[in-house]
Parts: C-alpha cells; sequence; structure tokens
C-alpha cells in the first residue's frame, strides 16, 4: 500500500511525465509538414533527379472590373499616335524615375476597368471589356481602330498591369504585392511575401479567387507536388492568399527540438521547485 507521502509525490509526479510528453509530442514542427511538392502518392517526399513532367493547366484569364490593363496602339499616323496616347512626354519621363515601385506606373497610366467593366480610350469611346480574355480584348480594339488606320496597318498591345496579389497570415513579409510579369506561380508568390513561417500551415493553405460572377474559396495542398499540374499552380490577379497557424502556435511552445528541449527544461525545473517546496 502506498504511503500518502509518497502518494502526494507520485501523483503530482505522473501528471508533470504526461505534461511534458504532450507538450513535446505537440510542439516539434516535423519536415514532412515543411517541405514543399512532396510525391505524396508513393509516400516519398523526394524524388532526386525526377525527370517526369507535369503539363500545366492554365485556364486563360478573363478581365474583371477593377482590372489595370496596358494597352499601346502605334499606327503610321503620329497624330493618331498622339490622339490614342495618354501619356505625355514629361509623365513618361517622370514614371521612368519611380524605380521599382512599377505598378504605380500603370496605376496612373494605364486603364482601369470601371464597375461596368468599361475602358474609355481616346477616339475610340468606351469599350466593354469585362469577361474578354487580353487576346479577345486586343480583337476588339483591333475592330475599332479600323476605322481610322486603312489597310489594317497598326500594332495593338494589350496586356496586364503587373499581377496583384495579397500575402495574409503566417508569412514573414505579409502585405499586397505586385509582380510586374504576366504570370507568376504559386511558389513565385510565395517568395516574394518571405515564403511563410515555420508554423504554417502547408497542407491547406486557403486561396481566395475572384471570378466574373463572386469569389471562390479553395484550399490548396504545398505539400503535394501534384499541385504543378493543376488549376492554382498560377496565381491570377486579385488572388488572396491565406495561411493559416498550426496548433503548436495555441500551445505556445517551440517549433524545433532545441526550443522544445528549452522548454522541456524549464518546465521540470519549474515542477522539481515546486515538489521541493511542498515536500
Amino acid at each position: 500500500m502506498i504511503s500518502s507521502k509518497f502518494q502526494s509525490f507520485y501523483l503530482p509526479g505522473c501528471s508533470s511525465i504526461l505534461l511534458l510528453f504532450l507538450i513535446f509530442s505537440s510542439s516539434c514542427v516535423s519536415n514532412k509538414k515543411l517541405l514543399y511538392l512532396q510525391d505524396l502518392d508513393t509516400g516519398q517526399q523526394t524524388t532526386p533527379y525526377s525527370s517526369k513532367i507535369f503539363p500545366y493547366e492554365e485556364e486563360k484569364y478573363r478581365l474583371q472590373n477593377y482590372d489595370i490593363v496596358e494597352i499601346t496602339i502605334k499606327t503610321p499616323s503620329e497624330e493618331l499616335n498622339k490622339t490614342f496616347s495618354i501619356i505625355s512626354g514629361e509623365q513618361s519621363n517622370m514614371n521612368m524615375n519611380m524605380g521599382p515601385n512599377g505598378g504605380d506606373l500603370f496605376y496612373l497610366n494605364g486603364y482601369t476597368l470601371d464597375e461596368e467593366g468599361m475602358v474609355e480610350i481616346p477616339l475610340l469611346g468606351k469599350l466593354r471589356i469585362v469577361g474578354l480574355t487580353l487576346d479577345e480584348a486586343k480583337d476588339l480594339i483591333g475592330s475599332k481602330v479600323q476605322k481610322y488606320v486603312p489597310d489594317n496597318n497598326y500594332f495593338i498591345r494589350v496586356r496586364l498591369g503587373g499581377i496583384r496579389f495579397s500575402a495574409l497570415g503566417e508569412f514573414n513579409a505579409p502585405g499586397k504585392v505586385t509582380i510586374l510579369q504576366n504570370r507568376v506561380t504559386i511558389f513565385e508568390a510565395l517568395a516574394s511575401a518571405g515564403d511563410m513561417t515555420t508554423i504554417a500551415k502547408r497542407d491547406e493553405v486557403i486561396l481566395l479567387r475572384q471570378y466574373p460572377d463572386g469569389s471562390q474559396i479553395h484550399r490548396i495542398n504545398l505539400n503535394d507536388r501534384n499541385l504543378l499540374n493543376s488549376e492554382f499552380y498560377f496565381i491570377k490577379p486579385n488572388d488572396v492568399i491565406y495561411a493559416e497557424p498550426l496548433k503548436v502556435r495555441e500551445l505556445g511552445a517551440g517549433t524545433n527540438f532545441i526550443q522544445s528541449l528549452a522548454l522541456i527544461t524549464s518546465t521540470v525545473s519549474t515542477i522539481a521547485l515546486i515538489l521541493t517546496i511542498v515536500k
């Protein structure tokens, strides 16, 4: 039969050991949760020198309200070129000196689709281009320019004013980001936001995507290499990427072995001191 003195020590000791076990087992973040593009189908984390090709499943982007596009129209007529252009020589020189914040350049000098999806181009008037791809918008503008330029002797370029997206949650540099490219992968987006923190939930990232008829929430797994041939491998303008934290953040425990060991050592010392005082 256990004496009352030993029993009073035994019960807190068991509770302490159980508490330490729970902290240790739930505090460390394993590499499996941190590695991108794992081969989850075979259970392998990496396949060195893999020659497998992941075909793109890229859907052409369709313009939406409040998108910013660059529209360039060039003709043999200098007078028409000046009419079509909305950038004066002075403004152009000023924008050349704007530095790395190139997104501002497109905001000041590009065409913004209004709430009805219209853009107003000098001489051509208002054109509704919402819901069109860039090539379709180019064809529409070309059909209007033909009235002023004979023999289709003109050049038209329509492109997005960069890819704008927002990175929220467990990122090292969260915020709104603009990348001056026509196509951006989700990993380029993560790199622009400073990559995810150690406690970010990589297997269930929330992607809020805008569509012409509304918004939709998608959940993607960055640990799975099959992401390479999914429709979410390339981000789209106005995407919102939200990284949720792991449970370890709620516990306030360490994220690696050293931090967990330090936490356990401190906890053991505290419990030992309390037991000594009680004894």
